[in-house]
């Protein structure tokens, strides 16, 4: 069965670019992933994101009269939950906040203390 716009397939990537990489999909089909569809945000490079021979769920977004396959991964994502890698309640991203907070108040007041006062002095008139 060919591919479809619209499906969401596992594929291998084959090949690494500048501007993407290119993924082997069911029957020998290959498609391109652009830079702009790996990963949510600014990707500097895709080998930060996908290496030769891994294995990836994309999405086929367009096929072009030519052949040509545009797919996406980070279309695959679209309905799927948030992961919230380094998640904290508010409580304690709140007891995180004021522990900073009062270590630099305390550097801050050593800083002042060491120096003294800023070297000028008012005159009296």
């Amino acid at each position: 069965m060919p591919v479809q716009v619209g499906q969401i397939v596992e594929g291998k990537v084959t090949g690494i670019t500048k501007f993407g990489a290119f993924v082997e999909l069911p029957e020998g089909v290959t498609g391109l992933v652009h830079i702009s569809e790996v990963a949510e945000g600014y990707v500097k490079d895709v080998r930060d994101y996908l290496n030769y021979n891994d294995v990836v769920k994309v999405k086929v977004i367009a096929i072009s009269e030519d052949g040509r396959v545009s797919l996406s991964i980070r279309k695959t994502r679209e309905n799927a939950k948030p992961r919230r890698t380094n998640a904290m309640s508010f409580e304690e991203k709140l007891a995180k906040f004021l522990k900073e907070s009062e270590e630099r108040q305390k550097d801050l007041k050593k800083y002042v203390a060491k120096k003294g006062t800023s070297g000028y002095k008012r005159k009296a008139y």
